[in-house]
């Protein structure tokens, strides 16, 4: 089982993540590095209690097989991303274009 005291670790490597954050706008971009930036320093218990993270389990969107569930989390002041833990590891695996994306809605 994970350890809930155990840093973090960042999994960058989904393709459309890797999409999503590099044609963000450079001060999106930036935001969006300084966001993982923290994350690399919390451990689990800390970014699950961040208030500006605000690690949410979504309920409206069925996780892929294999993926007990997926979370969203602030990535910069407008836009979330998605992930879900494996382990010790964050996989990221997309930046939402607005926040009502994130949750499947329209």
């Amino acid at each position: 089982m994970a350890n809930s005291e155990a840093k973090v670790r960042l999994d960058l490597n989904n393709p459309v993540f890797q999409d999503n954050l590099l044609t963000l706008q450079k001060p999106e971009r930036q935001a969006a590095l300084d966001t993982l930036h923290k994350i690399r320093q919390l451990t689990w218990n800390q970014l699950y209690r961040d208030q500006g993270l605000k690690w949410e389990k979504i309920t409206s969107v069925r996780p892929p097989q294999g993926i007990d569930a997926i979370y969203s989390l602030r990535i910069t002041q407008a836009r979330r991303a998605t992930a879900y833990r494996d382990g010790d590891f964050i996989r990221l695996l997309t930046i939402a274009p607005d926040h009502d994306a994130t949750y499947g809605k329209k």
